[in-house]
């Protein structure tokens, strides 16, 4: 039976890599964020105020995509980042930190609600839980310049969002991977840990919910 797993976690938590992992030791098809030229991100970074709602209906435009691509694919699929974080994160802090109207806001949600209606769910979300401190050094480590002026405060405050988006989602069982613990990618050891206790969770035909860990 085919499977579908989401890779969740801040700006470099490490889902690029570990949904290479999974899916070379599970045999899934790995699906990346997809790679769009968004039009309007210029002018969104001239003034988040004015074009903050085209551009997060323009990503969220193109992650529907990528979801009923990987839908239709007839593997088992493991993603990375899913439109929920999309939406209850990275568009939430957009209308949080006052650069999304609250009219924007609503009739965002209210397209983003539709839409997540019309999709399946995955089977299985791995949440990778990481400190800023440990981000920080993720995100050092690769160097890409884009991401090199990222302050503290702005990938604390999307932790803030994805720990109440987890808390709060019910769609499927949610494995949290204490990403500040375990290092995946230089201890072999942790990285196995991992997968078993995924491949425990696929196999686990309850769906009950239980932190990683315990």
């Amino acid at each position: 039976m085919k499977k579908y797993i989401v890779l969740a976690g801040n700006i470099g938590a490490g889902k690029s890599t570990l949904v290479g992992l999974l899916a070379e030791r599970l045999c899934f098809r790995p699906y990346y964020e997809p790679v769009a030229e968004n039009p309007y991100l210029a002018d969104f970074y001239s003034d988040m105020k004015r074009w903050a709602f085209n551009s997060q209906v323009f990503f969220l435009t193109h992650r529907v995509r990528a979801h009923r691509a990987l839908m239709e694919d007839p593997h088992s699929v493991v993603q990375d980042r899913s439109l929920y974080e999309d939406a209850e994160v990275f568009a939430r802090n957009l209308y949080e930190q006052g650069s999304m109207s609250e009219r924007d806001w609503s009739s965002y949600c209210e397209l983003y609600r539709t839409l997540k209606g019309l999709l399946p769910p995955p089977d299985l979300v791995v949440y990778i839980r990481a400190s800023v401190d440990t981000l920080k050094k993720r995100i050092a480590m690769r160097g890409r310049e884009i991401e090199s002026s990222i302050e503290d405060s702005y990938l604390a405050g999307l932790n803030r969002f994805y720990e109440e988006w987890i808390d709060g989602f019910d769609l499927s069982p949610v494995l949290v991977v204490p990403g500040d613990r375990l290092d995946f990618v230089a201890e072999s050891k942790d990285l196995k840990a991992i997968m078993d206790e995924v491949e425990g969770r696929l196999r686990d035909t309850q769906g009950i919910l239980f932190p990683y860990g315990m």
